[in-house]
């Protein structure tokens, strides 16, 4: 019943995928006018066969490290998103949308409305429905090995890494970017460098812990657990974060602020919350490192009395150590 429930799980996840690919491909081909601009389907098209694959060779219909749906669909949802924003930028925004309305869609009761989004509206409203599609495909698909308190963890950091990767596009909007080629395809480029952060598995983990009394068993625990605080898919999550994201638009907001002198409350907003999570992850990532370092002089030392307390005065871990 559990693999039944995994595979109609998997298949309604890429389902989803699929649809917001075919519409965002759709839209550039729509837009450039070009039918060549259907390659971009490819990644959508190899779901199914990933999908079989996945099935076949995993227990939870789903990748213990890297997730290869994911990933595909960012390979035709990226590039997609690439030609709508430059089309943007050589129209010159505000654009006359007299010739670009859609017209297969106009038919269809539904979605009368959206032959009157302009361009702009268009790829304003993919961008955001992406980022709540891989919120909504992360949900549906199979866990995997990750417990349900994981992953409702890990949706809440979607969302919030979705909002700052939004904040992007909203800089293209400024008089004095929208029609610099050179800012807006380092934008982008840090839009797409910062989405390679939602196939990675790793960041849906949580650091293992060590049980109190395995440090003392041996003189070699202390640094197992030092070994593990090293390596743990926590330390890995939060480097992923600051090199993938905050990082880099932290510097490129700075850049926008100094040099371009775009200066608005959003702007200064975001900064300061990439400065201050930049921050607070730096720390965390110290306090992971350390704190199972081995501290010499204390293996011996009864694990009843590991934690300090005060007793009369007193504190018994130091009498411990004598």
């Amino acid at each position: 019943m559990c693999r039944v429930l995994n595979i109609l799980l998997a298949l309604l996840s890429r389902f989803l995928f699929a649809v917001h690919g075919v519409l965002t491909v759709w839209r550039v081909v729509e837009v450039t006018g070009d039918p060549s601009y259907w390659l971009l389907l490819l990644g959508v098209a190899l779901l199914g066969v990933e999908m079989t694959i996945t099935i076949k060779y995993t227990r939870n219909a789903e990748w213990k490290w890297f997730s290869p749906m994911v990933f595909l669909y960012l390979s035709s949802v990226i590039p997609s998103i690439w030609f709508l924003e430059l089309n943007l930028l050589q129209s010159n925004l505000p654009i006359n949308t007299s010739n670009s309305d859609p017209q297969l869609f106009s038919q269809i009761p539904l979605t009368m409305g959206l032959e009157k989004l302009d361009p702009e509206n268009w790829v304003e409203a993919l961008e955001q429905t992406m980022l709540i599609v891989l919120v909504l495909g992360r949900w549906m698909m199979p866990k995997g090995d990750m417990s349900r308190d994981q992953l409702s963890q890990l949706l809440m950091v979607y969302v919030g890494l979705g909002a700052d990767i939004l904040d992007i596009f909203d800089t293209f909007k400024e008089p004095q970017v929208k029609t610099k080629q050179a800012v807006i395809l380092v934008g982008l480029s840090l839009f797409s460098w910062a989405l390679m952060q939602f196939p990675l598995v790793l960041t849906q983990t949580s650091r293992p812990t060590l049980q109190a009394g395995s440090q003392s068993e041996s003189p070699q625990a202390g640094l197992a657990g030092w070994n593990i605080s090293c390596c743990s898919s926590e330390v890995w999550s939060l480097l992923l974060t600051v090199g993938l994201q905050d990082g880099p638009f932290l510097i490129y907001r700075l850049y926008l602020m100094i040099r371009e002198n775009v200066l608005n409350q959003l702007m200064i907003f975001f900064t300061c919350k990439n400065i201050l999570i930049v921050l607070l992850e730096v720390y965390r990532i110290c306090v992971v490192h350390f704190e199972n370092r081995p501290e010499g002089g204390n293996q011996s030392c009864d694990p009843s009395h590991s934690q300090s307390e005060w007793i009369d005065g007193q504190d018994v871990e130091a009498s411990c150590q004598e």
